[in-house]
């Protein structure tokens, strides 16, 4: 287990951030107020994996039907692969425990001032297809982190200094480029399965070579792994949660803020 320390400079670096749109000409679409879920605050659940703020889209999923259709929007098909997107204003049917909006993460502290979820068009496309397969097998996809600004990831460097888990932000991560995702599965009722280690555990154990593990945390794995992988994603050897879009893992760094706007949702 890799021990954290030198948390102190984190708050210094957020004070760093940029939160002006990023300058290469980077579309950021969202729905308005008026196109936005009714009723969906944020819950706190504890479960053997973490504590989390969670927030559920989609108690009861359709696995023939999980794309939502907002006025407001533009069609998903429509819109250019690299713009970006709130992913919850294309689909209900995810869950999210996005941990770095929180104090449950390995740096012990919020790097985001509110939970959002965006990626690029392409990639979450590839996200919708992949949830449908899952919905087939009575689960769905929990996201702990999507869309990163690399700012944010100079403060992960500043901790873990190491590019077997955190991406150098000079070159950046392709969660900087909107290509990448940290996931893991959930049942419909919201109960997630056990993948062996929590989010984040930099070790061994999380690897995706790990094979000394119970049975049924390798067929979890083995249903996420090559679920995503059928829909053009490829995995971390060393982290099991972790997605990146191959059509995305090329695009530019980004490091646009997102709105957190009161009653906005994720």
């Amino acid at each position: 287990m890799l021990l954290i320390s030198g948390i102190s400079c984190i708050e210094a670096h957020r004070e760093k951030q940029d939160r002006s749109p990023e300058s290469s000409g980077v579309m950021e679409i969202s729905a308005t107020q008026d196109g936005d879920p009714k009723g969906l605050s944020p819950e706190k659940v504890t479960d053997s994996q973490g504590e989390g703020t969670r927030q559920n889209l989609a108690d009861e999923a359709d696995p023939e039907s999980d794309t939502r259709t907002v006025k407001s929007l533009p069609a998903l098909e429509s819109l250019p692969d690299t713009a970006f997107v709130r992913l919850s204003d294309y689909s209900t049917a995810f869950s999210f425990d996005l941990r770095y909006a929180t104090e449950n993460n390995f740096m012990k502290t919020r790097v985001y001032d509110c939970p959002k979820c965006y990626t690029r068009a392409i990639t979450a496309r590839a996200l919708i297809a992949a949830n449908t397969a899952f919905l087939k097998h009575g689960v769905r996809i929990r996201f702990f982190d999507c869309y990163r600004p690399n700012s944010v990831q100079y403060i992960m460097w500043s901790v873990v200094p190491n590019p077997q888990y955190v991406a150098n932000p000079v070159k950046g991560s392709i969660h900087n480029r909107g290509g990448a995702v940290d996931i893991t599965l959930e049942t419909l009722s919201g109960k997630p399965l056990d993948m062996g280690t929590d989010f984040d555990y930099f070790g061994k154990p999380a690897y995706h070579d790990a094979t000394d593990l119970p049975a049924q945390v390798l067929e979890n794995r083995k249903l996420l792994k090559e679920t995503m992988e059928s829909h053009g994603f490829w995995s971390v050897r060393t982290e099991w949660w972790h997605y990146n879009l191959k059509a995305a893992s090329a695009y530019p760094v980004a490091n646009f803020q997102w709105s957190c706007a009161m009653g906005e949702p994720l």
